[in-house]
């Protein structure tokens, strides 16, 4: 739901939430499947975080990138059926950037990856993450373009949780700061309480650009865009996009 909307925008927004790419999925008509891929050559904690993120996106496959264009990852995609294509950039031998695409026909979400943390910096073992369907939770989405970003986040998701797994997915949107966390939630013996047991990854994403369609970037139609130095797009610490 849009905050601080009249009731004719929130009406016009659910018909347009309706009528998009995403529709589908929240109508239950598909299961998604994801492809998981990198830049070229990436490094170990790149490829680590990848594969960790096949274990917690249900029905995901994680493939080395072998210098195909994105044209040509995405044309491959659909054709094996793929509904979303996850591709993980680097610098420094850091994950830092993270473009995701959805498919047929879009949108395409560009954002900057950081504060990425692999089970093993957390001091866990990714054998914990099981292979039960998580519960999906978007905090915070409130504006047009933040429903459309949160709805492609969940769109990666089988829309039927398993409940007795256990766990839980997070996205968490703080002043336009995507937070992600992946707990398991466990019961005391009395059954009466729950305390929360993070297995990771862990990282952050920052929304650079969403683009309407598959990826394209020399004659894309961008939907929103952020433009020039930090500081001139961002003068007021009031005004939030998601």
């Amino acid at each position: 739901m849009l905050v601080n909307a009249d009731t004719e925008e929130q009406e016009e927004a659910q018909k347009d939430m309706e009528l998009d790419e995403l529709s589908t999925y929240y109508e239950n008509s598909y299961e998604p499947k994801v492809l998981i891929t990198y830049s070229d050559n990436p490094h170990s904690k790149t490829r680590i975080f990848g594969r960790e993120l096949t274990r917690i996106i249900p029905n995901s496959l994680s493939r080395y990138r072998q210098r195909s264009s994105v044209k040509r990852i995405v044309q491959s995609a659909i054709r094996e059926d793929v509904t979303d294509v996850i591709i993980i950039n680097e610098n420094q031998r850091q994950p830092n950037g993270f473009l995701l695409i959805h498919l047929p026909a879009g949108p395409t979400a560009h954002f900057r990856l950081s504060s990425c943390k692999i089970t093993p910096e957390l001091g866990k073992d990714h054998k914990e993450i099981t292979i039960h369907r998580p519960e999906v939770v978007l905090n915070n989405f409130s504006t047009r373009l933040g429903l459309t970003v949160g709805r492609m986040l969940g769109a990666l998701f089988h829309y039927e949780p398993q409940f007795r797994g256990r766990r839980a997915v997070t996205f968490h949107n703080q002043r336009d700061y995507i937070f992600f966390r992946h707990h398991r939630y466990e019961f005391t013996k009395d059954g009466k309480r729950a305390k929360l047991c993070e297995l990771g990854p862990r990282f952050t994403l920052k929304l650079i650009s969403l683009q309407q369609g598959t990826f394209d970037s020399k004659r894309g139609d961008y939907e929103w865009i952020i433009a020039g130095r930090r500081h001139q797009m961002e003068t007021s610490r009031r005004k939030f996009f998601l």
